[in-house]
């Protein structure tokens, strides 16, 4: 049996984790090196590279708090990452592994938030069997609303009437590099309002991520004339676009302008595209959902595919010894 080692990513490594980040099947921009050290100073990274003879068979963005290890807390999705070619009975010894060095280095806890699975390039379920064999907590389940653009999918007669309303209205929508506009104007104004919160990113912050991935983050904007009145960001990846902001003003409903964004984006910009991610609606750690804002996002034709939170205490790691036969 092949024999595993782990050791924590360094600087040095940045070239050698990026590409590999290219090749694996359970992995996105998200993990890049630059998107995950945009916040470096808000978390204490303790990323883990997996070796087998000295060759990276398997990578774990991640960050420290105390004696637990999170799949990195400034990313939306992480877990363990590997390619198409590691089986199943290796990712179980990596896990293994994992845990072992986690123990041996002062962490009990690992808390692990997965990949939803239409994000991967292949099936990439295998960490999700070493979680139950290592008798790892389900600690929370997010619900993402998805279409799978591939197949037929029915927009609702509400959310047409507003694609009505907004052509009625000669709205216009456009694709900017400027993210400006929507973050002073629409964005940061209406999350104060209705959510006293704030974007997960700042203005300068999207604007240097959107420099760094310029085909990736992407910005659509609505204008009544020369007038913002709704927009969203669009992180995209291989096979899904994910809807990162959305956001229009006290008129959106008057104007129908967010229907008609969407609608455009689902029927026109990323008609080729594997799935579309509305992403989730979910409040107090997934135990609460916000009925309003699922419909809407239904009402577009989504479906529902859950992301999963896992927590596994490292002493754990013997339950891993005796699973072959």
């Amino acid at each position: 049996m092949k024999k595993y080692t782990v050791r924590l990513y360094q600087k040095n490594d940045f070239e050698m984790w990026n590409a590999f980040v290219e090749k694996a099947k359970n992995a996105t921009f998200l993990f890049h090196r630059d998107f995950m050290e945009y916040h470096s100073d808000r978390f204490l990274d303790y990323s883990l590279i997996i070796e087998n003879e000295n060759k990276c068979v398997a990578i774990l963005p991640a960050n420290r708090v105390g004696e637990t290890l999170f799949s990195h807390q400034g990313l939306t999705y992480g877990g363990l990452v590997y390619n198409q070619k590691v089986k199943l009975s290796a990712v179980i010894s990596i896990f293994k592994t994992v845990l072992e060095f986690l123990s041996n280095n002062g962490i009990t806890t690992l808390q692990l938030k997965l990949l939803p699975a239409f994000y991967a390039s292949y099936p990439s379920d295998e960490v999700s069997y070493a979680l139950f064999l290592a008798q790892a907590k389900l600690i929370r389940r997010d619900t993402n609303a998805v279409i799978n653009l591939q197949k037929q999918f029915s927009v609702s007669k509400g959310r047409m009437e507003g694609v009505a309303k907004a052509r009625k209205a000669r709205l216009i929508i456009k694709e900017e590099l400027n993210f400006k506009s929507f973050w002073n104007e629409i964005l940061i104004p209406n999350l104060a309002e209705n959510h006293l919160a704030k974007p997960v990113h700042t203005l300068a912050e999207i604007e240097s991520l959107h420099q760094k991935f310029p085909q990736a983050i992407r910005q659509f904007n609505v204008y009544d004339e020369d007038k913002i009145v709704a927009g969203t960001t669009i992180f995209e990846t291989n096979n899904v676009a994910h809807a990162q902001y959305i956001s229009g003003n006290a008129d959106k409903g008057k104007l129908g302008s967010v229907d008609f964004l969407y609608h455009h984006l689902l029927t026109e910009v990323f008609i080729n595209k594997n799935y579309f991610d509305f992403g989730i609606s979910n409040e107090n750690h997934g135990k609460n959902l916000n009925d309003g804002l699922s419909f809407w996002k239904e009402s577009f034709g989504a479906h529902t595919v859950v992301q999963d939170f896992y927590e596994v205490q490292t002493g754990n790691a013997h339950l891993l010894e005796n699973v072959f036969v």
